[in-house]
C-alpha cells in the first residue's frame, strides 16, 4: 500500500469522491426547501400583480446567478474545503473569514436546518396529526412551547447527521435520491398545474391587470390595495425579495465540499452555474402554475401562506394536501442532508486555523468532520428547541448579503493582490458582472437598512458579537 492511500486510510484527509453531478445535485437539493411553497403569499401581499410576482423572482434568480458565475474563480483559485470562509480569509484576513463562519454556526446555516427540520414535522403533521405542530408536548405562560414537529424536526436532523458520519458517500446517496425526487415531483405538480386544472379564466383575469402593481394589507376586518409607482415600487420589490433570496439561498454549499470534489476548480464552478438556473427555471416555473390555478389575491390569501398546498386543493382536489405535504418532507429532507453535509467543512477549515473548538479540526476513519457534524447538529437542535429559529433568519438575510458582497468584492482585491495565482476559471463576465451583483445587492441591502430596520440590526449585532470571541481566540493562539 503506497503511502498517500494509507493516509486516506486513517482519515487525515478529504476523500475526492463527489462528481459534476454531485455537486450540482448538492446545489440544487440545498436551494429547494420549503421556501418555494410559501413566499409567493408575502410577495403577492407586497407587489399584488401577476407580472410583479414574477418579476421579483426572475430578479431574485438573476442575482443569485451572477453571485454564482463570480464564486467560479473563487472556488478555482482556493478547491479547498470552506469555501466562502477560505475566500474571505484569503481576500481580506483571518477577521472577516471568522465574523462570517461565527455568524454560519451560530444561525445563517444551523439556523436554517433547524427551520427547514421543523417545517418537515410540520408537513408530517398533515399525514400523522400526533406529530404535527398542533400538538404542543409542553408550554409556558410566556408563550414558549415545545411541539411535536419540533422534536421530529431535531430527529431529522440527528438522523442526518449521523448518516453523514459514516462518510461522504452516503450523504451524496441520500442527495442524490431525494434531489432527483423532488425535481421530478416539481415538475409534475408543475404540468398538472397547466394541463390537468383548466385555468384559462385565471390566467386571463391576472394578466388582465397584470403590471398594475399594489400593496394589499390584510387586518381582521378589512383589506386594503395601495397603489404601487416610482420609488414605492421600487421599495416593494427590494422588500419582497427577502423571501425570494432566502428561498434561493444556500447555491453556495457545493464551495464548502471543494475537498471532497474530483477537478475541484472545474466542478465546483459548474455546479453553481447548472444548479442555480435549474433552480431559477423551477421557481419560474411553479409561481407561473400558481397564477394558473389561483388569483392573485387568492395566493396573497393562502391560509398560513402554504400557496402551494392551496394550488394543490384546486389542482387535486381534497388529496391535494396530502400530495403537498409529501413533496414539502421530500423536499426539506434532501436539503437538509446537503446543509448538514456542507455545514461541517466550514467549522472543520476554521479549527485547522485555530478559529474553533479544534476537536471540529479532526476527521474519522471516513474522512470526515464527526465532531464537527455533531457540534452543528447539538447547536441547530437547541434552535429548533427554542423556536427562535424563524426570527434569527429574518435577522440575518441582510447580513447573507454583507457576506455575498465582501466575498464578489474579493474578486477584484484578489486581482490586484494575486495577479500571478492559477485561476483555472475567470468570473463569467468580469468586471462587469461581479459589479452588478454588487450594486443590486448593496441596493437592497440599502432599502432593507431604511425600511425594514428589524431585517438588519439584529443581524449585524449578531456579527458583532463575534468580535470578542475572535479577539479571545486570537490571544489563545498567542500565547500557545
Amino acid at each position: 500500500m503506497d503511502k498517500t492511500t494509507a493516509t486516506e486510510n486513517t482519515g487525515n484527509h478529504f476523500h475526492r469522491s463527489l462528481s459534476l453531478l454531485d455537486g450540482a445535485l448538492l446545489v440544487i437539493g440545498s436551494m429547494i426547501g420549503s421556501g418555494i411553497f410559501i413566499v409567493s403569499a408575502d410577495i403577492a401581499q407586497s407587489v399584488g400583480s401577476a407580472g410583479w410576482l414574477i418579476v421579483v423572482w426572475l430578479l431574485s434568480g438573476f442575482i443569485t446567478l451572477t453571485a454564482a458565475l463570480s464564486y467560479g474563480e473563487l472556488s478555482g483559485m482556493f478547491p479547498q474545503a470552506g469555501g466562502q470562509y477560505v475566500y474571505l480569509r484569503e481576500a481580506f484576513g483571518k477577521l472577516y473569514g471568522f465574523l462570517y463562519g461565527w455568524s454560519f454556526f451560530a444561525v445563517i446555516q444551523t439556523g436554517t436546518i433547524a427551520a427547514v427540520g421543523v417545517a418537515f414535522g410540520k408537513f408530517l403533521g398533515y399525514l400523522v396529526p400526533s406529530l404535527g405542530d398542533e400538538n404542543l408536548l409542553m408550554g409556558t405562560a410566556d408563550g414558549f412551547h415545545i411541539s411535536a414537529a419540533q422534536l421530529v424536526g431535531i430527529a431529522t436532523v440527528i438522523f442526518l447527521t449521523w448518516i453523514n458520519t459514516r462518510g461522504v458517500k452516503s450523504g451524496k446517496w441520500i442527495q442524490f435520491f431525494f434531489t432527483f425526487a423532488k425535481i421530478g415531483a416539481m415538475a409534475a405538480l408543475i404540468l398538472f398545474g397547466f394541463f390537468l386544472f383548466s385555468g384559462k379564466s385565471t390566467w386571463a383575469y391576472n394578466w388582465d391587470a397584470g403590471w398594475m402593481a399594489m400593496e394589499v394589507k390584510r387586518t381582521a376586518v378589512s383589506v386594503s390595495h395601495n397603489g404601487l409607482v416610482g420609488g414605492a415600487l421600487v421599495v416593494a420589490i427590494c422588500t419582497a425579495m427577502v423571501g425570494s433570496l432566502f428561498s434561493s439561498d444556500a447555491w453556495n454549499s457545493v464551495t464548502f465540499i471543494a475537498g471532497e470534489m474530483k477537478r475541484p476548480e472545474r466542478n465546483i464552478g459548474l455546479s453553481l452555474f447548472i444548479g442555480t438556473v435549474v433552480v431559477t427555471l423551477i421557481y419560474i416555473g411553479m409561481n407561473l402554475m400558481y397564477l394558473n390555478v389561483m388569483t392573485v389575491d387568492e395566493i396573497g390569501d393562502a391560509p398560513s401562506r402554504r400557496v402551494a398546498t392551496a394550488a394543490a386543493l384546486k389542482i387535486f382536489g381534497d388529496g391535494g394536501a396530502k400530495i403537498i405535504a409529501v413533496l414539502i418532507m421530500v423536499s426539506t429532507f434532501g436539503c437538509n442532508n446537503g446543509l448538514i453535509l456542507s455545514g461541517a467543512r466550514v467549522y472543520y477549515t476554521m479549527a485547522k486555523d485555530g478559529l474553533f473548538l479544534p476537536a471540529a479540526g479532526k476527521l474519522n476513519a471516513n474522512g470526515v468532520p464527526e465532531r464537527a457534524l455533531w457540534m452543528q447538529c447539538i447547536w441547530a437542535s437547541v434552535l429548533c428547541l427554542s423556536g427562535q429559529y424563524g426570527n434569527l433568519l429574518d435577522f440575518i438575510i441582510f447580513t447573507v448579503l454583507l457576506f455575498y458582497i465582501l466575498t464578489i468584492g474579493g474578486i477584484f482585491k484578489l486581482r490586484r493582490t494575486m495577479p500571478n495565482h492559477p485561476r483555472p476559471y475567470k468570473a463569467f463576465g468580469y468586471p462587469v458582472i461581479p459589479a452588478v451583483y454588487i450594486a443590486l445587492a448593496s441596493f437592497i441591502c440599502l432599502v432593507l437598512l431604511k425600511y425594514k430596520p428589524t431585517y438588519t440590526w439584529p443581524g449585524l449585532i449578531i456579527v458583532i458579537m463575534g468580535l470578542p470571541i475572535y479577539r479571545m481566540l486570537q490571544r489563545k493562539t498567542r500565547t500557545n
